[in-house]
């Protein structure tokens, strides 16, 4: 590990960043340096720019990734090498405003029946019904439940915080018919290796599926039942506060999106045309004369 790798994870870790958001930033910073086969010490903000077109031109990323790059670019310069030179102009691309991908609760049901294994079926389970990341879900142990209060413990979730939220009956009837038939030890969804939590990817794959099963034409990921989670809370009359502190957000405005698909909300609501008189009737326009 050269001193300038070493400097910039210690950086990191000091600001108690994740270890996937340190994996991701090293890994964008050495394919910065191997494309141009130096050192990032000596590169400066043109050879940024020339290889910030090559991702978006050659390479055609989504800028998703692209703004990983840029953030990882930032951070090295400016916290780690302390450049003189202003990093904040480093481009960073506008991501596109997508709806989520939301399920209609009658399509929820069919969907978790036709997940085949009761591990993978009680995981996604979960994220509907607590509004889990995948990777939360993944990564619970069998102390995170919690029957006596009703509430699951959400250890170090996204952005390093724990929070808790609901346990519903019905969840923790499945969750012990579940731990009957497979008995877990530590982590409440082992994987198959020892000691290591079932993978997001197995999950993935299960969720196309079962979305093939169950005949959904929706392009459906385990992050799908998180979303419809929030939408249904919403179309209940959740306040979307409460409905912020359940999902983690640090922003209302991130769980605000969900008042662009909550349907039952927006379709109750009276448009302004309703409450103008009515209009008298057209008058019927003149007969065209015939000529044959």
């Amino acid at each position: 590990m050269t001193p300038l790798r070493q400097r910039m994870l210690d950086d990191m870790r000091l600001r108690n960043f994740s270890p996937h958001t340190q994996d991701s930033y090293l890994l964008q910073i050495t394919q910065f340096a191997r494309y141009f086969a130096k050192s990032p010490e000596v590169l400066g903000p043109d050879e940024i720019r020339t290889y910030q077109l090559y991702l978006a031109t050659e390479k055609k990323l989504a800028p998703s990734s692209l703004h990983v790059t840029a953030s990882a670019l930032r951070f090295l310069y400016k916290v780690t090498l302390k450049k003189p030179w202003d990093v904040e102009d480093l481009p960073s691309p506008k991501k596109p405003q997508t709806l989520p991908v939301v399920l209609s609760r009658e399509e929820v049901t069919p969907f978790l029946e036709s997940v085949r294994t009761l591990k993978q079926r009680t995981v996604l389970t979960v994220c509907y019904a607590a509004g889990l990341r995948i990777a939360e879900a993944t990564h619970l142990k069998i102390t995170d439940i919690d029957s006596q209060r009703m509430v699951i413990r959400v250890d170090q979730g996204k952005g390093r915080k724990d929070r808790y939220v609901m346990l519903s009956p019905a969840l923790l009837t499945l969750l012990r018919t579940y731990w009957k038939a497979q008995r877990p030890r530590d982590w409440l969804f082992p994987s198959k290796l020892p000691g290591r939590p079932i993978t997001t990817s197995a999950l993935q794959e299960a969720c196309q599926q079962a979305r093939r099963r169950a005949g959904l034409k929706k392009a459906i990921s385990p992050h799908s039942l998180r979303h419809s989670f929030a939408t249904h809370l919403l179309e209940a009359g959740t306040e979307i506060r409460t409905i912020q502190l359940l999902l983690g957000h640090r922003s209302l405005a991130t769980t605000a999106r969900y008042l662009k698909v909550a349907t039952s909300t927006v379709c109750a609501t009276a448009s302004p045309f309703d409450l103008l008189p009515v209009p008298p009737p057209l008058p019927e326009p003149p007969a065209s004369p015939q000529y044959f």
